[in-house]
């Protein structure tokens, strides 16, 4: 397992900056995801890492081993032969490096039982589905048995059923060879549902990087949380209010201090703000499936709570989008399982746990 480390790489096109000093660590063994909107650079530093872009400046490295200069693999669309059984097709990059035709044969028979197509070894690529032919075209990849697996929107080509499908087949099979995996996509429930690591990038820089639940629900800014999700971000203020919890068993951590927080839709209680003085400008985001819908009379008016009227419903199937206008202020709620056809009109009070509420940086 061998990780792959980016120092201070940077790559301009003249005046254009499409990578700006990225430093980051892609775990050996790990699946990491560089995630960001078109033009963010992602696909520009994958073809660094690969070998296929030359970087303006910096280094990358597989282990220990420098490799800026070092042709690396990538895994790109489908690109299959089509006069080529599916063997043949993964079995040619074997061929022109000139392995032996008894390990050849041995390896294309283990990379396609490992992406479960070797029952359709002798079709060629138009008797296959997409997402067989993708199978092939990642048997083809992994033939090699790469230190690194690079892996550039590979999906993209799928239709929903089939994109998720093979989103768990990738997630096997990375866990079954340990390969090192980069994966480009900007997709974030791809991203969300698969990564050990994923880095947000924007403009060529890194906004944040981590876990995929660290970075959904600790966004660090307002663009990771657009970028990763739905989220309601509403200005508010700190209160002198803080409520400590009780802790828990001996020599287990206090719960942290929740502050409240007035927004003009309504107040509620943060973990983030404790040590800001009363009045400061904050802004916050929360989640609408953090945010808990209530009848109004159903909570106390000094507990707190954003209230408003719904103003509209639209109904999901598993869930019911609701837009609820507190004091002109529209909010979003995502209802799990609705039992009702329509909540427009009613009038309603909004709850969300402290911690759910989260205090952004610029």
């Amino acid at each position: 397992m061998v990780p792959v480390r980016l120092q201070n790489i940077r790559k301009d096109f003249g005046p254009v900056v499409a990578v700006a000093d990225v430093t980051l660590e892609a775990p050996g063994g790990a699946l990491t995801f560089l995630l960001g909107p078109s033009g963010c650079g992602k696909t520009t530093l994958l073809r660094m890492v690969a070998g296929f872009t030359e970087p303006s400046a910096g280094r990358v490295h597989f282990g220990d081993r420098d490799v800026t200069a070092l042709l690396g693999m990538v895994f790109q669309g489908y690109a299959l032969w089509p006069h080529m059984t599916v063997a043949q097709n993964v079995a040619f990059g074997l061929e022109v490096r000139k392995v032996p035709a008894d390990e050849r044969r041995r390896r294309v028979a283990e990379a396609l039982e490992l992406v479960r197509m070797a029952a359709y070894a002798d079709r060629k690529p138009n008797e296959l589905s997409g997402g067989q032919q993708q199978r092939v075209a990642l048997a083809r990849a992994i033939v090699y048995r790469p230190e690194v697996l690079l892996l550039d929107e590979p999906l993209s080509n799928l239709d929903a059923k089939l994109r998720l499908e093979m989103r768990h087949e990738i997630r096997r099979i990375v866990d079954e060879t340990r390969v090192t995996a980069i994966y480009v996509t900007h997709d974030q429930k791809e991203a969300l549902s698969l990564a050990d690591k994923v880095v947000v990038l924007r403009d060529g820089r890194i906004e944040q990087m981590g876990g995929a639940r660290e970075l959904y629900e600790r966004p660090v800014n307002r663009f990771v949380a657009e970028f990763l999700g739905e989220a309601n971000f509403l200005q508010a203020a700190a209160e002198g209010t803080i409520a400590r919890g009780a802790g828990g068993a001996v020599g287990a951590d206090p719960t942290p201090a929740a502050r409240t927080i007035r927004t003009a839709a309504g107040t509620l209680r943060t973990t983030g703000a404790g040590e800001v003085p009363a009045g400061t400008p904050l802004l916050v985001a929360v989640r609408p499936e953090a945010l808990r819908l209530h009848p109004d009379a159903q909570v106390a008016t000094t507990e707190p709570a954003l209230r408003g009227v719904v103003a509209e419903t639209t109904y999901l199937g598993e869930l019911a989008e609701h837009h609820v206008d507190c004091a002109g202020t529209r909010v979003r709620v995502f209802e799990l399982n609705p039992r009702q056809r329509s909540r427009r009109g009613e009038p309603v009070a909004l709850t969300a746990d402290a911690e759910q509420v989260v205090v952004l940086g610029g």
